[in-house]
């Protein structure tokens, strides 16, 4: 739904103002010269940005927008306009609007990928946030009734989300949405739809009445509100829960975490169901029967050598899940169900669902992971990880275009690999993988 990690804080004011720079000197190329503004005031580029200065009938100098920025601007309007959205709100929304060189730092900042995952792990499940969670579900404790009676979500599982999101309202995100995506969708790069129909979104909600354009705020990529919804998000799922006539996950609780429960079990959640058990595997395991896509009955798993840890019992042995292993055949491994699958529709990132479930547990009171995660393990760097799928595809192995995210298709490309050389086929890509790749390369 969106990325748990677009919160990240920006770079330094000396950095900052060399993109700013950048972006005055690059964007005019990404698009058109539109000559023709559309009369919003903006405030002053940066240095070094194309500007035109004009008289006011009072002969104070007023600064125009940048024109390949305006004629953006000019060409949004009209989509909003085509879309349900008023002039009188779009352009409310765009007043004394200019791109934010923030962002553009930003775009390719994901930590659920860009850590080790018991890193992330660690971060997000701190004692900290377990005692917070623990604190709102005390807090909370009637309004929770309500949405799991309602929606029929776990509400330790409703709580961790908001915990992950937004540390339970405390780091919702202050910039301007509108401003967020309208940058992305000028010169978001690779991000450029997604703004373009985030932004959309938004100036939709903007004209519901949901939210005022100067409270819509949230993270640089637009996600909003205590859970952090994007605007399409938002459009089908959030809802008016004390139906005061306004869907607002920004200063309202209730209608945040019953936005959350409506958005899982509307994703498949299966009440009465848990996310999932952490297990241990038997000597000789045949690592290839991980991954996240064929479920089987958990008793399958059973006869296979499965446990789950500390002896516990399977209360539901027919249950379908699937095994995971998170960090490969060296670190813990999970069975997760299709509640799990709901997690990662919030936000596809394996690292993210498995830290939400985990949190949940925590807050409902049981133990930490067992099992050790493979610490001396350093983690590839984006970079890395391209250049793994680089020798890979080069190698015969089908994975598609290199983009750095270790999906499906190259851990199955993984597994290929492992197998053929007589390796534990975890599809796990490490620094041994890779510099073996490289030296098969050379030969």
């Amino acid at each position: 739904m969106r990325g748990a990690c677009d919160r990240a804080g920006g770079p330094t004011s000396a950095g900052a103002a060399g993109l700013t720079a950048r972006l005055g000197r690059s964007l005019a190329m990404i698009f058109p010269l539109v000559l023709a503004c559309v009369g919003l005031a903006m405030t002053p580029p940066a240095a070094g940005q194309a500007s035109e200065a004009t008289e006011t009938s009072t002969g104070t100098a007023k600064v125009a927008m940048d024109p390949a920025f305006a004629g953006f601007v000019a060409q949004m309007r009209e989509a909003a306009l085509a879309s349900g959205v008023s002039a009188r709100i779009f352009d409310r929304a765009f007043a004394g609007l200019e791109p934010d060189p923030e962002i553009l730092a930003l775009l390719d900042r994901q930590p659920e990928h860009d850590s080790g995952i018991w890193d992330y792990i660690d971060r997000m499940v701190s004692e900290e946030r377990i005692a917070l969670g623990q604190a709102a579900l005390i807090a909370n404790r009637g309004l929770l009734d309500a949405i799991e009676g309602f929606y029929g979500v776990d509400r330790h599982v409703v709580v961790a989300i908001w915990g992950m999101e937004s540390k339970y309202g405390g780091n919702a995100g202050s910039r301007n949405v509108v401003r967020s995506l309208a940058t992305l969708a000028y010169a978001g790069g690779r991000r450029t739809d997604y703004g373009r129909t985030q932004l959309l979104a938004a100036l939709r909600i903007l004209e519901k009445g949901d939210i005022a354009p100067e409270r819509m705020l949230g993270s640089w990529a637009g996600a909003m509100g205590h859970t952090q919804f994007i605007p399409t998000t938002f459009e089908a799922y959030a809802v008016d829960f004390d139906r005061d006539g306004h869907r607002d996950i920004w200063s309202n609780v209730g209608d945040a975490l019953a936005s959350t429960a409506s958005y899982l079990a509307r994703s498949g959640w299966r009440s009465g169901e848990t996310w999932g058990y952490e297990v241990t595997l038997p000597a000789g395991f045949d690592y290839a029967l991980a991954g996240t896509r064929e479920a089987k009955p958990i008793r399958s798993f059973m006869k296979l050598g499965v446990r789950r840890v500390a002896a516990q019992d399977f209360p539901d042995p027919d249950r379908p899940s699937t095994l995971l292993l998170p960090a490969g055949a060296r670190g813990p491994a999970f069975l997760v169900s299709t509640n799990f699958r709901a997690i990662l529709r919030y936000n596809n990132a394996v690292a993210y669902g498995l830290a939400v479930g985990h949190l949940a547990d925590r807050l409902a009171g049981r133990g930490p992971i067992v099992q050790q995660w493979p610490r001396d393990e350093r983690p590839l760097s984006r970079d890395e990880r391209e250049e793994l799928q680089r020798l890979l595809s080069a190698s015969g192995y089908e994975l598609g275009e290199p983009d750095g995210l270790i999906g499906s298709a190259t851990k199955a490309a993984l597994r290929a690999y492992q197998r053929a050389r007589g390796l534990p086929p975890d599809g796990f890509p490490t620094i041994g993988l890779l510099e073996r790749l490289r030296a098969e390369a050379r030969t």
